[in-house]
């Protein structure tokens, strides 16, 4: 599994979910979670910044995803996060996509989708440096 480092300076960040959740979750997802996300759910169950970022606990992650129809507007793609204020954060768990996107949850088109990262890794640690800068 992919090594993933959760800065202890994010705020909000959830103790670690039981692997049973994990596993549910990943597999009520036509592409499952992916390494990366399977590598941040091992570290912590997401978190909600003081920005208003947000990681979705692995209990709600199908829940999110069924709700916003990803699997139809989004085919491929895992709505992981969201930013409070009506815009996600997806990511391709198949290998070999990396990048974090953001989109409008009101329009789940890819074709509009903002790369906001190289990968999960690198989205967290710029966040995590943009509280620690606020």
């Amino acid at each position: 599994m992919t090594q993933l480092r959760i800065p202890r300076s994010l705020s909000g960040l959830r103790p670690a979910p039981p692997q049973g959740a994990v596993t549910d979750a990943d597999r009520s997802l036509p592409h499952g979670l992916g390494d990366q996300l399977l590598a941040l759910y091992a570290r912590c169950d997401g978190f909600l910044a003081d920005s208003g970022v947000g990681v979705y606990a692995v209990e709600d992650i199908s829940e999110r995803n069924a709700t916003f129809e990803v699997a139809t507007y989004a085919r491929g793609f895992v709505l992981f996060g969201d930013d409070s204020g009506g815009r996600g954060f997806l990511l391709d768990p198949r290998p070999p996509s990396v990048a974090v996107h953001t989109s409008d949850l009101g329009d789940l088109d890819p074709a509009g989708f903002e790369a906001v990262a190289d990968d999960l890794a690198g989205w967290i640690g710029r966040l995590a440096a943009a509280e620690a800068g606020s």
